[in-house]
C-alpha cells in the first residue's frame, strides 16, 4: 500500500517490494540537507526571480490509516534567505520586506490533511510572517519511501502553493515607467521535502 493507504501493485512496484503502510506511519524529521523550501516572484513584470531559505527545521506526523490525522510543522529562519544576489538578499531582510531583526522566523502549522487520490494530498495550515497569521493550502505529491545507505527510513514529497504577499503586510514595491510594478504580489512557494523517520 502507499503511504496513505493507496494500493500499489504494478510491475514497477510489486506488492512484495512496495512500502509497508504500518512501517511508514510515524514521526518524521525534515532533513534540511536534502530539502528545499523555495519561492518564485515575478520581477519587473518580465522575469522570475527564484530563491530559497537555507536554515529551517520541521516535522511530519504521517498516519497511513487516517490521512486526516497527519500533521506538518515548519520553522524557517528568515535571514537565511538566498536569491543568489547579496544586495537583493539584504533588501529582502530589511524593513522594506521581512524585517528579520524584528521577525526572525516564518512558521507553518498544519490544521487539516486530505488524500486527493493517487499520490496527491493537500495540507491546509496557518502561515505566520511578520507576526501575521493567515491560512494557506499546499498541494503535495508523494514521491515515495526508501531506506538510504545509512539505514535511515525516508519519505519524500513535492509541494506548491500560491500566496499574495500583501496579505502578510509585505507591500513594498516600485512603479515601472512602462506600467506595472517591480515585484509581483503573487508569490509561488515550492517545497521539495525529504524526511527521516525518527528512531
Amino acid at each position: 500500500m502507499g503511504i496513505f493507504g493507496r494500493k500499489e501493485n504494478t510491475p514497477e512496484t510489486p506488492a512484495a517490494a512496495g512500502p509497508d503502510l504500518a512501517a511508514l506511519t510515524g514521526e518524521y524529521t525534515i532533513d534540511p540537507a536534502h530539502t528545499t523550501i523555495g519561492f518564485v516572484a515575478r520581477h519587473a513584470m518580465v522575469t522570475n526571480v527564484k530563491g530559497s531559505f537555507q536554515e529551517f527545521s520541521g516535522a511530519l506526523h504521517l498516519d497511513g490509516g487516517e490521512p486526516a490525522k497527519s500533521t506538518a510543522t515548519l520553522d524557517v529562519r528568515m535571514d537565511s534567505i538566498d536569491t543568489g544576489n547579496a544586495d537583493r538578499d539584504g533588501h529582502l531582510k530589511s524593513a522594506d520586506f521581512f524585517k528579520t531583526d524584528e521577525f526572525p522566523a516564518m512558521t507553518f502549522r498544519s490544521t487539516r490533511a486530505e488524500a486527493l487520490g493517487g499520490d496527491d494530498y493537500r495540507i491546509t495550515g496557518d502561515l505566520s510572517i511578520l507576526g501575521v497569521t493567515k491560512p494557506i493550502t499546499i498541494d503535495l505529491e508523494f514521491n515515495g519511501a526508501a531506506k538510504d545507505p545509512f539505514g535511515n527510513e525516508r519519505v519524500g514529497f513535492e509541494g506548491k502553493a500560491e500566496i499574495l504577499r500583501s496579505e502578510w503586510g509585505l507591500t513594498w514595491n516600485a512603479a515601472l515607467e512602462t506600467g506595472g510594478v517591480l515585484v509581483s504580489d503573487k508569490i509561488k512557494l515550492v517545497f521539495d521535502i525529504s524526511a527521516i523517520k525518527n528512531a
